[in-house]
C-alpha cells in the first residue's frame, strides 16, 4: 500500500530531526574533545610552570642552607674564640687564648745563642729583640733560623733592627696567622698578661702573671716599659706579651735580677713605631 503524503511528511521530518540531532551530537563531541585538549595542554603549562617554581626554589632553599651552614660554622668559630676570651678575661682559663696565640710565636735560633719572636704580618714579618741577634761580638749572628708551632725550621731573613729599642725585625717565606697589637695606652695596672717564650730552651713556654706597673724608665732612658710578675727568664726575650684578649701589649725584653718577679716588657705602641721606622 503506498505511503500517504502525510505520512512521507511526517517520515521526512523524523529522518531530519535525526539527522539534526546526529551533527548537534558530533559538533558537541568534537566542541568538546577540543576544550578537553585545550585544558590538557593548559594543564601541562601549569604543570611545567610549577616544576620549573619549585626546581627554582629547591635550589634557592639548597643556596640558602649551604650559606646557613658556612654562617653557623663561622658563627659558632668566633663563639668559641669569644668564649675562651671571656674565660681568660675571668680567670678560668687560658688555653684557649695561648692555643691562638702559640702558632703566631717562634723560637729564634743563631749560631750563638736563641730566644724567642712573633709573626706580625701574614706574609712572614717576625719582630724580636734585636740583642737574639747578637754574638758575642755584638755583631749580627749568622745563621739564623725561626722554629714555627709545627716544629719546622725555617731559613730567617734580616730585614733591619733599632738598636735603642733592642727591636730586630726578620721575615720567612709563606703565610702565617699573625699576632694583632693592642693599644698599649689603654694597660692598666692588675690586668692579667701572658708571656710565651723559649726560657732556657724549653720552647713555647708561657707564664701567667699581671701588670705590676706601666710607663717605666728602661736603660735608654725611655719611659716605655711595662713591669710585670709574670716569669721572664733567658730565652724569653723577643717573645710577646699577650692580654686576655690574646692581643700584644708588649715584646719581653729583660728583667732586673737582683728581685723576684721583675721583668719589663717594650710597650706595644713603640714597637709599632719602631717596626714601621723599620720597614721604611
Amino acid at each position: 500500500m503506498p505511503l500517504q503524503r502525510h505520512h512521507k511528511i511526517l517520515i521526512g521530518s523524523f529522518s531530519t530531526i535525526v539527522i539534526i540531532f546526529m551533527i548537534s551530537t558530533s559538533v558537541f563531541l568534537y566542541l568538546l574533545f577540543v576544550k578537553t585538549n585545550v585544558n590538557y595542554s593548559m594543564l601541562n603549562q601549569k604543570i611545567d610552570s610549577i616544576e620549573k617554581d619549585t626546581n627554582s626554589k629547591i635550589t634557592d632553599l639548597s643556596e640558602g642552607l649551604i650559606k646557613t651552614n658556612n654562617l653557623i660554622g663561622s658563627e659558632l668559630g668566633s663563639l668559641s674564640k669569644e668564649l675562651d676570651l671571656l674565660k681568660a678575661s675571668a680567670g678560668e682559663d687560658f688555653s684557649g687564648i695561648i692555643e691562638f696565640a702559640v702558632e703566631s710565636v717562634v723560637t729564634i735560633r743563631t749560631n750563638s745563642g736563641q730566644g724567642t719572636g712573633f709573626i706580625i704580618n701574614e706574609n712572614g714579618y717576625i719582630v724580636t729583640n734585636a740583642h737574639v741577634l747578637s754574638d758575642s761580638s755584638g755583631n749580627l749572628a749568622s745563621g739564623i733560623r725561626a722554629i714555627t708551632s709545627d716544629g719546622n725550621a725555617r731559613t730567617a731573613d734580616f730585614v733591619g733592627y733599632d738598636g735603642e729599642l733592642d727591636i730586630a725585625v726578620l721575615k720567612i717565606s709563606g703565610t702565617w696567622d699573625a699576632l694583632e697589637f693592642d693599644d698599649s695606652n689603654d694597660v692598666s695596672v692588675g690586668e692579667k698578661v701572658i708571656a710565651i717564650g723559649n726560657p732556657l730552651g724549653l720552647q713555647f713556654s708561657v707564664s701567667q702573671g699581671i701588670v705590676s706597673a706601666i710607663h717605666r724608665t728602661g736603660s735608654n732612658g725611655l719611659v716605655a716599659y711595662i713591669q710585670t710578675d709574670a716569669a721572664l727568664n733567658p730565652g724569653n726575650s723577643g717573645g710577646p706579651l699577650i692580654n686576655t684578649e690574646g692581643k700584644v701589649i708588649g715584646i719581653n725584653n729583660f728583667k732586673i735580677g737582683g728581685g723576684e718577679n721583675l721583668g719589663f716588657a717594650l710597650e706595644s705602641n713603640y714597637i709599632v713605631k719602631t717596626v714601621n721606622k723599620i720597614s721604611q
